[in-house]
């Protein structure tokens, strides 16, 4: 069965970055337009302010006063989505995993 074991684990890491992608990275409330992903800075005209919600698929959702909202940015799919969520996710993983095994061989003596 190991010859499917590449496949097991991409389908796995493939899956585990769908759902990641619909985590939030970030939110910012403001009345700013210069941020790098604006395409809209008639959105904050006159001191209006909008609440901007990241999320980890690279997506902002901007959100109005009045309800109403919009999406701004392009959405990582495929190959660039496992990428990324492997760089953010499994990679500090082996790193804290390695930082845990230093502290217990050599920062004990």
């Amino acid at each position: 069965m190991s010859q499917y074991s590449d496949r097991v684990e991409k389908q796995r890491q493939k899956i585990a970055a769908e759902e990641w992608a619909n985590g939030v990275k970030s939110i910012h409330a403001h009345s700013m337009d210069s941020l790098w992903y604006d395409t809209r800075p008639q959105d904050t005209e006159n001191g209006q302010s909008v609440l901007d919600v990241q999320y980890n698929s690279g997506l902002v959702k901007r959100e109005f006063s009045d309800g109403d909202y919009v999406y701004l940015g392009s959405e990582l799919t495929g190959t660039e989505l496992v990428n990324e969520y492997i760089r953010n996710n499994e990679c500090k993983r082996v790193y804290i995993c390695s930082q845990v095994w230093y502290n217990i061989h050599y920062a004990q003596n």
